[in-house]
């Protein structure tokens, strides 16, 4: 019997958000709306959208011993997140400076702060959370020797998931340890670097694949995403059309759903299908951890779409 359904290891950081009538180009000052301050991080991001869909979740992360910290502390709890993996101190907590245009489409800038001394040593010392979770989700907000561990730590029969945001070439043991690998398009890209085949991300999918993972995932925004495995090949999974307000936090939201639902034993193509609902609905409210919806929601969304 598992104690939790997902543990999130990863980036708690501070959003800052400004919107802005269009991005600047290199050298450009523009003017922009007020500063809102959320919790995000794509860590914290994860852990809140699970929770929210009643995922018993706990966190491993580290913030630092100030405002910002605080504020994430206080989301992740309200949310339902075991935050017993917190760690506090050592370093500022991370930001992130985010603009967002009138399309929702944002541009992220990230400070790692605290974030950066998430060590493989924390791993290690958090061993009884990997061995009391069913899913292990990751990212690359945090050092890649510490998402080594995290592979290194995994209980037997947990299920491990990385989304490589921002993305890096990996090690062929954190390759293989992914069911699934969920990458973005620009993702794939960098991954597959001079690997990449072709324009369509089925392609990339396949090549992805070859390279190790047991699975894979890309994500398409608006179109949706696409699921790739050895026993179920290539398919398409569409979207939910909704009008998008800010799609900071979105793949975030994805990733936890999906990652929720692999563990409760549903097909990859099933999960992908439900977190692509999760993610549409993420999308029609500004901010990232407060516009992520319940399982009620979520579901009310997905009827609509019929």
């Amino acid at each position: 019997m598992y104690d939790y359904d997902l543990l999130v290891v990863g980036s708690a950081n501070a959003d800052l958000v400004i919107g802005v009538e269009r991005r600047p180009a290199a050298g450009e000052t523009v003017l922009g709306s007020d500063l809102a301050v959320h919790p995000g991080g794509k860590g914290g991001n994860q852990a809140v959208a699970a929770a929210r869909l009643g995922a018993r979740t706990a966190l491993l992360a580290r913030v630092g011993d100030d405002d910002y910290g605080r504020l994430l502390l206080d989301s992740q709890r309200a949310a339902g997140v075991d935050t017993v993996g917190v760690l506090v101190g050592g370093a500022p907590t991370g930001v992130a400076l985010i603009t967002v245009d009138p399309s929702g489409d944002n541009s992220i800038v990230v400070s790692p702060g605290a974030n950066g001394r998430l060590a493989p040593g924390d791993v290690r010392a958090a061993a009884s959370l990997f061995h009391a979770s069913r899913v292990v989700s990751t990212q690359l907000e945090i050092p890649l020797e510490t998402v080594v561990e995290v592979v290194r730590s995994l209980a037997p029969d947990s299920r491990f998931v990385l989304n490589p945001s921002p993305p890096r070439p990996l090690p062929q043991e954190v390759l293989t340890a992914c069911d699934p690998l969920i990458v973005n398009e620009h993702e794939a890209k960098v991954i597959l670097g001079d690997s990449l085949v072709g324009e369509r991300p089925e392609d990339w999918a396949r090549v992805l694949l070859a390279k190790g993972p047991r699975s894979v995932v890309v994500t398409l925004g608006a179109e949706g995403a696409l699921v790739a495995s050895a026993a179920g090949g290539v398919v398409r999974v569409p979207s939910v059309k909704v009008d998008a307000v800010d799609t900071t936090g979105a793949g975030d939201a994805f990733t936890a759903a999906l990652a929720w639902r692999l563990g409760t034993g549903e097909s990859l193509a099933d999960a992908a299908a439900y977190a692509a609902r999760v993610g549409a609905a993420a999308v029609t409210k500004a901010g990232a951890q407060e516009s992520y919806p319940t399982a009620a929601e979520a579901e009310d969304l997905g009827a609509g779409a019929l």
